[in-house]
C-alpha cells in the first residue's frame, strides 16, 4: 500500500529547473526524517537529500548548491528543488520516510534532463 505519493517529474533541459513534491499522511510525515534518493539506469540507489523534522538539512556532495528539499507541516508533504539541471540528475527520484525501524518509499517519479 503506497502511502507517499510524488509528483513533479518530467522532461526538462540542462540548466532548467523543476520541483518535486510528497505527499504522505500525518502520521507518517510529522515525527520522521524525510528523504529523497534517486535511481538512475544501471546504478544503484543513491541519497540526493534529507531534512529532518527541526529542518535540518542534508545533501549529496553532487546536488549541493542546486537543490534545496523543504518541508511542509500543514500539508504533510516535503518538496525537492532543482535548480540548474544537469543531464547526470536523470534517474527516478522516490521519497522517503526514514522510519526508526524501516524505510517506507514513494513509488518514484521520472526526471530526465535533455543535454
Amino acid at each position: 500500500q503506497v502511502q507517499l505519493v510524488e509528483s513533479g517529474g518530467g522532461l526538462v533541459q540542462a540548466g532548467g529547473s523543476l520541483r518535486l513534491s510528497c505527499a504522505a499522511p500525518g502520521s507518517l510525515f510529522r515525527d520522521n526524517i524525510m528523504g529523497w534518493y534517486r535511481q538512475a539506469p544501471g546504478k544503484q540507489r543513491e541519497l540526493v537529500a534529507t531534512i529532518t523534522p527541526l529542518r535540518y538539512t542534508d545533501y549529496a556532495d553532487s546536488v549541493k548548491g542546486r537543490f534545496t528539499i523543504a518541508r511542509d507541516d500543514a500539508k504533510s508533504t516535503v518538496y525537492l528543488q532543482m535548480n540548474s539541471l544537469k543531464p547526470e540528475d536523470t534517474a527516478v527520484y522516490y521519497c522517503a520516510a526514514l522510519r526508526p525501524t524501516r524505510t517506507t518509499w514513494g513509488q518514484g517519479t521520472q526526471v530526465t534532463v535533455s543535454s
